[in-house]
């Protein structure tokens, strides 16, 4: 694995690559409050299978990448992101795995650029239309969402996730994850202005989410039953916003945090879904 500078405009992206050369490239968006390493099991088997693995700290998380104003962090702007780190790394099309807030990316990633998405792997959250949906007529995801509330409060969130040493920012993790990934992870959230950088992807979301597209590329979702945050109402919905062929992945008894939890299990519906995609082209 190597470690990578990647200028995106007037960003530069921590990015670390690794896995063939040659192989295709893989984009993998880690989600909140995670960074690139929560991916690292999951690179190593997919570097493994002689894929190309592409994971960067996105923007808020890379320090060269943290801009202060919370319109900076539209998803538009996001999404941009994603598809600069593909041109300045010469990827023309690359299959995309996204979980939490990195799903979301990749979700409109695959919307509103098929041509550069060759298939979609979304981790715990579903389509924004079905996430969508449950918010207004779930009361159980309604529950689960509860947090959004504080988080998008500015000063609040960021006061009480640090207090006591990022107490409550480790504890978000509900010890499913490794102390020491957790230590990884909070050491970047913790650098100046980081954690606010990271929370104004929380505060700059708008009620139009929900207006997406449906997805046209082959898509996977994957969700455990464990998901604190999100519930099964959302992704029982999340097929019908899908075009292209679906497969809904359930994992029982693993928590949010998959990537970290269950690589194996992901990495398996990751290939599967290439697998089925390479034999149909």
């Amino acid at each position: 694995m190597s470690g990578e500078s990647v200028r995106v405009e007037d960003l530069v992206f921590d990015v670390d690559v690794s896995g063939a050369d040659t192989g295709t490239a893989v984009l993998l968006l880690h989600g909140f409050p995670e960074t690139k390493a929560s991916w690292r099991s999951v690179t190593d088997r997919l570097g493994a299978a002689g894929l190309r693995t592409i994971a960067p700290d996105q923007r808020g998380y890379s320090p060269g990448a943290r801009p202060v104003a919370v319109d900076d962090y539209r998803i538009d702007r996001l999404v941009a992101d994603a598809l600069g780190l593909l041109d300045a790394l010469a990827v023309t099309d690359a299959h995309v795995v996204g979980h939490d807030w990195g799903a979301i990316v990749a979700w409109f990633l695959a919307a509103r650029h098929p041509e550069r998405v060759r298939t979609l792997t979304a981790v715990s959250v579903p389509h924004p239309a079905a996430f969508g949906w449950a918010l207004r007529v779930d009361a159980d995801q309604q529950q689960r969402s509860s947090y959004i509330t504080l988080l998008r409060q500015e000063g609040k969130a960021e006061d009480l996730l640090l207090a006591d040493g990022a107490q409550r920012l480790r504890a978000m993790f509900g010890g499913a994850v490794d102390a020491r990934l957790v230590d990884e992870h909070v050491a970047l959230l913790t650098e100046p202005g980081a954690l606010t950088a990271a929370l104004g992807w929380y505060r700059a979301m708008t009620a139009d989410f929900a207006a997406l597209a449906p997805v046209t590329v082959p898509t996977t979702y994957v969700w455990s039953t464990e998901d604190v945050a999100l519930g099964r109402a959302g992704a029982e919905r999340c097929g019908e916003y899908v075009t292209g062929p679906y497969r809904f992945v359930e994992l029982s008894g693993v928590t949010h945090w998959i990537p970290e939890q269950a690589p194996a299990e992901l990495t398996e519906a990751v290939l599967a879904r290439i697998a089925e995609s390479d034999r149909s082209e």
